[in-house]
């Protein structure tokens, strides 16, 4: 029996391989401001934060990143880790309790090679599934269907995030 290769393709990713890199540390970049809408930042703790991806996999895919600048999981000290867990924790009942989706996606790209597409700056993603989210649409008409727009889910997840937090 062949093992079939199952593929989760992105195209619409391309625009941000395409796009032309901003000047430093995006994630330092955003947490320096003070418009947390404009930036998709949903919540902010005392060591990290959770933040949505501009370019995401599927609606709701969300980032918790520490607010140190590291890229090496090991030089995370012991309290952001912890913290990165319970807001990864946090973002997994917000998203149960608004977009109900049936799983998800958890983990770390560690450095260029291991996937990462700002290897610099060490982030946890976290991808709400569906059954069928990974259907023909992307293959064959080169479209994702998302079904909010990023401000929608925004909005949605940020009054999620208020009444849990």
């Amino acid at each position: 029996m062949k093992n079939k290769i199952k593929l989760l393709w992105s195209p619409w990713r391309m625009e941000y391989v395409k796009r032309e890199k901003e000047k430093g540390c995006v994630f330092c970049n955003r947490i320096k401001q003070n418009d947390d809408k404009k930036n998709l930042i949903l919540i902010r703790y005392e060591y990290s934060f959770v933040i949505m991806n501009l370019y995401p996999y599927n609606n709701g895919h969300l980032m918790v990143v520490p607010y140190r600048h590291v890229s090496d999981y090991g030089s995370l000290e012991e309290i952001e880790r912890n913290e990165i867990a319970e807001l990864t924790n946090l973002s997994i009942k917000v998203m149960k309790n608004v977009l109900n989706p049936q799983g998800f996606n958890i983990g770390m790209n560690i450095g260029s090679i291991g996937g990462a597409g700002i290897a610099d700056h060490l982030h946890q993603h976290i991808v709400p599934r569906w059954e069928g989210d990974t259907n023909f649409m992307p293959i064959i008409g080169h479209t994702k269907v998302i079904v909010d727009s990023l401000n929608e889910t925004y909005n949605d997840l940020k009054i999620g995030f208020s009444k849990l937090s």
